[in-house]
This record gives structure tokens, sequence and C-alpha cells, in this order.
């Protein structure tokens, strides 16, 4: 974590409320996201990771409750003004061009950063900047000799690579990733957490994530979200120890 500034928040969520009918997916979540680290957010399958991380997307809209990015209040805005802003996203199902090859969707992120509009994608493939822009992308992730594959070729640990490129052909101030190691092998995701623990010293990191080896490993703090609530925050240890944790989620006998 950057030295000074680590109480400098990138995200602040505030009083998150959403329901769907009579389920309350999220029950007045407040949390940040600080300078340089890695905030990861944790919890059984149904407790509404998902929904909590669409709302600070921009793809849902809170029934009450606040989202602010470098100290503007979005909470208005839709998805690609946030993405402007410098709010990058992975997802938790795979939203990649599965038809375009890996140079050409890195090249859509880049387009949409700039705020193109794409219509004639010939044209777009011979903007030498946005082409420069998706290979640098490509090749921070490892993809670079992969460019001219298609995408449905790939394994699926590269397409996960590749999403990780799209979203930082786009620059962004922080990022939201939702699961990012959801089906990889054990040399995938130690592959994917080493590049993860560079990446939080150019962006700070909202991660949603199952593989809590990997969750340990990089995050400086943990929430914890049960029935769309929060139930703790805390570094690693705190939650190792924390008995609610422990009964609510990680196992009474087996949380390590």
């Amino acid at each position: 974590m950057i030295e000074g500034v680590v109480s400098e928040q990138v995200l602040k969520v505030r009083g998150l409320n959403k329901s769907f009918g009579a389920l309350q997916a999220s029950k007045n979540i407040t949390l940040d996201l600080r300078v340089g680290e890695i905030h990861a957010l944790i919890g059984p399958n149904g407790a509404g990771k998902s929904t909590l991380i669409k709302q600070v997307s921009g793809e849902l809209h809170p029934d009450s409750g606040t989202v602010e990015v470098l100290g503007q209040d979005v909470s208005n805005l839709d998805r690609v003004a946030r993405a402007r802003l410098g709010l990058g996203r992975t997802f938790q199902i795979s939203a990649l061009a599965m038809e375009f090859t890996v140079l050409q969707n890195a090249v859509l992120g880049a387009l949409g950063a700039r705020g193109g509009v794409f219509r004639f994608f010939g044209k777009v493939m011979r903007d030498s900047l946005l082409v420069a822009q998706a290979e640098h992308a490509l090749e921070r992730v490892g993809l670079i000799d992969e460019a001219k594959r298609r995408t449905a070729d790939l394994s699926h640990g590269q397409r996960r690579q590749l999403e990780v490129a799209v979203a930082l052909t786009m620059a962004p101030k922080l990022f939201l990733m939702d699961e990012p190691m959801a089906g990889l092998g054990a040399g995938g995701s130690q592959t994917l957490t080493a590049f993860l623990n560079e990446l939080r010293q150019e962006a700070p990191i909202l991660l949603v994530e199952h593989d809590m080896d990997a969750v340990f490993a990089l995050a400086d703090r943990i929430s914890v979200l049960v029935y769309g609530q929060v139930i703790a925050t805390g570094t690693t240890d705190e939650i190792r120890n924390n008995p609610e944790v422990r009964r609510a989620y990680l196992g009474e006998e087996d949380a390590v």
C-alpha cells in the first residue's frame, strides 16, 4: 500500500439499499476503497456481492444511498459515464466478443475509453493510437503473442486475462473485479494473483472473489457480506478471527 495516502478514499459507498420485490439484496451497505489497496468482498452465494458491484458500476441504481468516485457523486450516472470517470470493470461472466480477435476486443475497450462509437470496424483498426494502446494492455497481461487469435479459441484463463486487458485500455482510476479467478487452475490463479498484486499500485481494486487463498494473499482489507449486509470489515487477521464471520461464512472449525 502507498505510504502516506492510505486513508485517501477513491471510492465511497454510503447506505446502499436495493430490493427486488420482497427480497432486499442490499441493506444499508457502507464501504470504501483507498489508494493503493485491494479491498476484497466475500460472502456465500446469494449474499448480494454481484448486486453491489452492479450498483457501484452503474448497471443497477440503488433504491437509496450514494456512490462517490474520486470525491464526485456518481449515483445518478450510468455505467458508461462512470467508466469514463475512471471506473474499470471485469465481469463474473465473460462480456468479450468471442468471434473477434484478441486485439480487436482490446481495441474496442480503447475506443470506449476515448468515447468513440463503434460504426466502421475496419477504420477503427487502422487507428494507430488505439491499436498501440490495445497492444500495450495485451503486453502487460501476457497476451501480446495471442493478439491475432480468435477470442473463442482462447483458454478460460486467457479470456480472464483479456478482460483485464480490456479494462486496462480505459486507464481506470479503480477496478471492480467480479470473481477474476473463477474457472482458473492453480497456475492461472497464481499468475493472476501476482499481476493484481502489482496492479494495485496503479489503481486500487474492489475484488469479489471466492478463492480464499487469493483473497488472503491479496487483500489489505476484507468486507464480509451475508444476506445483503456487511457483517464485518477488517484486515485478513481480523476477519479470520472474527467469531461472527467464522459462524456465518468461514465455518466455525474451518477458518484458517
